[in-house]
């Protein structure tokens, strides 16, 4: 297992640098052939490696040592067990799928090759963070996806939104990575060791340690691990109020939407509290913050989603949205039912990005909703697959995301984490907003008038795009009926905890799940999204006209763009005109250079006046002189 975990984890990062640095030399074609083919040997890798797992087979080891200080050993090392595993297999086949879809996507794009090599690092640089079996190899993992997240953000390095999109993703994130390297820091400091197992042996013995940040104040240990932990997941995860760089993150090319979104990066904060879960298990005051954190984000990110008209955007606040779900769900000690969700919704999530990519296509990279219609006629795959897509994010009862959606509201209702209550009454809620944004997308985009320029009438697109749609779209509807052995079964072993819950089998599930209130909310959606965007399209501008200050909130964001640019990036300028104004131009160059200057050329002036080369002058001085002593020594 260790050889092919090895091969799993590295073979992406020979094909990124095959295809870019040799990418000009062998060609567009050699230079795809070898990222897919290497992102394709990684895949199987994993399939199998799944499969040893399923059999009862790990892997905890060192693969070799970087480098040791003192008694503590910084090692690369993987962690191969089911948590492992299974997301070895959704970050490989979602990215092998995107791979395919590049072909497609960027054929016309002359950073082709370059393309190819940073979506081959990326999927790497996750492999290596889920693969990780200690702290150290996490955050390289770590900060390696928010760099080539920052470099595939801002591809298009020529438009000028491009360049502020990576810079605010780059930015944003090194905020939350800070408190991440916080709690790495305190984990080495107070455990002693950066390995998982040691550490997780030894929390029960430090559970009651407390630490003191501020003279004569304690704080629990635990509680300060695990909220500088869960920091840095709010960074990579976008959650509320560090989520502002997701939805610029836009502004790079579909497939790497696609990649970010679904399978890597912002699932890297779901997945380190989940491995980091004997931690978190010992600290109520963490739980609580991560679960609140996470139903405000799926709350306001889902109403977010109703305002905007980029078909990218859209989609893109729903992946705020359910990446509230899932972090609620870890709140809630529900670990397993938010894996779970991870993993389907980086099926349906990829299919939406991806067939919103082929509308842009077909649309000569038309985004707007309004400049659409109808499109159902002319791209038939494309709209089949992102009506699966559309139904499974909505949570109707059958398809992948009604399984984990309904597994994680129950958890959160059943949970006695602080903040419980009011959680599952917000992602209640949500459920109806979620559906209500989804078809409004479908009904925008597939159903009513055509708006796009008649003059060039979209078409379908070919087969190297429509083929990933489809095959995402299957593990879409089906990978949600495994719930009972992923989320209530024994399937993660001593990874995860099971989740509080009676699980009766699939179809008293299903039946549950019919007359339970997520699906009347999620059906009462899809239907006001119809009759909003169908029946009477005239309405959705009364109602915004109408709701006035309310939409207009909503439709800015909250205000957390403006707010952040005033606050933050405002005041880091007025702190740098300050320190140029008065430190630079003032103390450095004012006083320190050009006052010593200034004060050598005084000197220099007033001792000039004796030095006149005249000796009649000489001889006066000499008086002076003697004068100016005889009088002080009789003085004495």
């Amino acid at each position: 297992m260790k050889e092919l975990a090895v091969i799993a984890a590295f073979a992406p990062l020979a094909g990124a640098i095959i295809a870019g640095l040799f990418g000009k030399r062998i060609g567009r074609v050699h230079a795809h052939t070898a990222a897919i083919f290497s992102v394709l040997l990684s895949f199987l890798c994993s399939c199998v490696i799944l499969a040893d797992t399923l059999g009862g087979a790990s892997f905890n080891g060192s693969v070799y040592t970087w480098a040791t200080s003192g008694g503590t050993r910084f090692e690369i090392g993987f962690l191969i067990d089911r948590l492992t595993a299974l997301m070895m297999v959704v970050v490989t086949f979602v990215s092998l799928m995107v791979h395919v879809y590049t072909i497609g996507y960027m054929a016309e794009d002359p950073g082709y090759q370059r393309f190819f090599s940073y979506i081959a690092l990326f999927t790497f640089a996750m492999l290596m963070l889920v693969m990780a079996n200690n702290f150290l190899q996490l955050f390289f993992g770590w900060e390696a996806v928010g760099l080539v997240s920052y470099l595939l953000i801002g591809f298009w390095y020529t438009r000028e939104s491009a360049v502020h999109a990576n810079l605010k993703a780059f930015l944003v994130n090194r905020i939350g990575d800070f408190g991440f390297l916080l709690g790495v820091g305190l984990v080495l400091a107070h455990f002693g060791s950066l390995d998982y197992g040691t550490v997780f042996a030894k929390a029960n013995s430090l559970s009651s340690k407390t630490i003191e940040i501020i003279p004569g104040t304690h704080w629990s240990l635990l509680s300060m691990v695990c909220i500088c932990l869960f920091i840095g997941a709010m960074g990579k995860s976008a959650q509320f109020p560090l989520h502002v760089w997701l939805p610029d993150s836009m502004e790079g090319p579909t497939p790497i939407s696609a990649l970010i979104h679904a399978a890597t990066m912002v699932t890297a904060g779901i997945f380190m509290v989940a491995r980091m879960s004997p931690l978190f298990e010992l600290s109520q005051t963490a739980l609580s913050v991560v679960l609140v954190i996470g139903a405000i984000t799926a709350s306001s990110m889902a109403l977010i989603a109703l305002t905007q008209y980029d078909i990218k955007r859209v989609v893109a606040y729903s992946t705020l949205s359910q990446l509230g779900y899932m972090t609620a769900a870890l709140g809630a000690t529900a670990y397993s039912a938010a894996i779970f969700h991870l993993m389907t919704h980086a099926f349906f999530k990829a299919v939406l990005f991806l067939a919103a990519g082929s509308v842009i296509v077909a649309l000569h990279h038309e985004q707007d909703m309004r400049r659409m219609g109808n499109l159902k006629r002319y791209m038939p795959i494309t709209y089949w697959t992102m009506l699966i897509g559309a139904i499974s994010a909505a949570g109707i009862p059958g398809f992948a995301g009604f399984f984990s959606k309904d597994a994680i509201l129950e958890a959160v209702h059943r949970s006695s984490t602080p903040g419980s209550d009011g959680g599952y009454f917000l992602l209640l809620g949500t459920v109806f907003v979620t559906a209500l944004y989804t078809f409004r997308l479908v009904f925008m985009a597939f159903h009513g008038t055509e708006r796009f320029d008649p003059a060039h009438p979209p078409h379908e697109s070919p087969t190297v795009i429509t083929l990933p749609l489809i095959l995402l779209a299957i593990p879409s509807v089906f990978s949600g009926w495994f719930v009972g052995e992923v989320v209530y079964g024994d399937y993660f072993g001593s990874a995860l905890p099971v989740p509080k819950g009676d699980y009766e089998g699939l179809w008293p599930f299903l039946k549950h799940g019919v007359v339970s209130p997520p699906f009347w909310l999620a059906v009462a959606g899809i239907a006001s999204a119809w009759f909003l965007y169908r029946k009477r399209p005239d309405l959705p501008k009364r109602l915004a006209r109408a709701l006035g200050p309310l939409y207009a909130l909503v439709e800015r964001k909250y205000g957390f763009d403006e707010l952040y640019a005033w606050l933050f990036a405002g005041g880091a300028r007025s702190v740098g005109k300050g320190l140029w104004k008065g430190g630079d131009q003032t103390v450095i160059d004012g006083l320190m250079v050009n006052g010593s200057a200034r004060v050598v050329g005084w000197f220099s002036s007033v001792v000039r006046l004796f030095q006149t080369g005249l000796v009649t002058q000489y001889a006066f001085t000499m008086l002076i002189g003697v004068v100016v002593l005889a009088f002080w020594f009789l003085r004495k």
